[in-house]
């Protein structure tokens, strides 16, 4: 599979996959405090602390950026949890799921969220509308693919 690195975060992620769990990989590597934040205030921690095994597409604090004005600010909102636990758990695939599993494929996949996403692995790696820039990053609960956009359900 053909994918770019991005910034000096998500490549520090290597660093501790296998050894840390999905949530402390993304605060290591320093370019998800968006991410975590929004996984905090959903309380979406413990779950993706857990067992697991998960697939994460996770966006970056450029990809977050990329919102409209307020967007971020306004998910993070208590009376907005809701939202925001759909949106986020739209980035989460139930399992373990490598670029070799997918390689060459379109699928539709089902997130935890309930519904699904469009995969296209035939060219690079595409979830939506967001381009994986940084993929299989294993963690002691599964693995992180990092994407340029927010996915929106």
């Amino acid at each position: 599979m053909s994918v770019s690195s991005c910034a000096a975060g998500p490549d520090k992620m290597s660093d501790y996959s296998e050894k840390a769990d999905i949530v402390d990989t993304a605060i290591k590597a320093g370019s998800f405090s968006t991410l975590v934040a929004a996984v905090q205030a959903a309380g979406l921690e413990a779950t993706l602390r857990s067992e697991g095994p998960f697939t994460v597409f996770a966006p970056t604090d450029d990809a977050f950026a990329k919102l409209p004005d307020g967007t971020v600010e306004s998910l993070l909102l208590p009376e907005n949890k809701d939202k925001l636990v759909s949106i986020l758990t739209y980035h989460v695939l139930p399992g373990a799921v490598m670029s070799e599993d997918i390689a060459g494929k379109q699928l539709e996949v089902k997130t935890v969220q309930g519904t699904t996403v469009s995969v296209d692995a035939t060219d690079g790696v595409k979830i939506d509308n967001a381009n994986v820039v940084k993929a299989d990053i294993k963690t002691s609960n599964g693995v992180i693919h990092v994407i340029d956009t927010v996915l929106m359900p």
